[in-house]
């Protein structure tokens, strides 16, 4: 196996733990609107949300293809934006680009696994 073969397991793992920890993020929302120790849960995720972006972003360097750069760039924006207005206090801009953000993750997701099974069966036709 190459590095060539490794890069798009490392992006899938990227963007699954990117897509996990928006899911969780929501969760943590939920919890800071009904419990007092939910701000912190909510704030520690964010950690986690930036870190795993960043994360993406690297893999999608490593892949050096605009049609994965483009995306994790995106979401990086996304996700300084969101910040800026959970800080600020904005709910009603900072809510709904949550949930963009992780309906983004998850078609990112799906588009990067589908183009692993296409790639599988391209190569089983190749050998037949």
């Amino acid at each position: 196996m190459t590095a060539t073969d490794k890069s798009p397991t490392f992006l899938r793992i990227a963007l699954l733990l990117q897509t996990l920890a928006l899911l969780l993020q929501a969760v943590t929302a939920g919890l800071l609107l009904s419990s007092p120790g939910g701000r912190a849960a909510h704030a520690a995720s964010a950690i986690a949300v930036a870190v795993t972006v960043l994360l993406h972003l690297v893999a999608a360097l490593v892949i050096r293809r605009r049609d994965v750069i483009l995306p994790a760039v995106g979401m990086l924006v996304m996700t300084l934006a969101q910040m800026a207005l959970g800080m600020a206090h904005q709910k009603t801009l900072h809510v709904p680009l949550g949930v963009l953000m992780f309906g983004g993750s998850m078609l990112q997701l799906a588009r990067v696994w589908a183009g692993r099974r296409g790639a599988a069966s391209t190569a089983t036709a190749a050998t037949a």
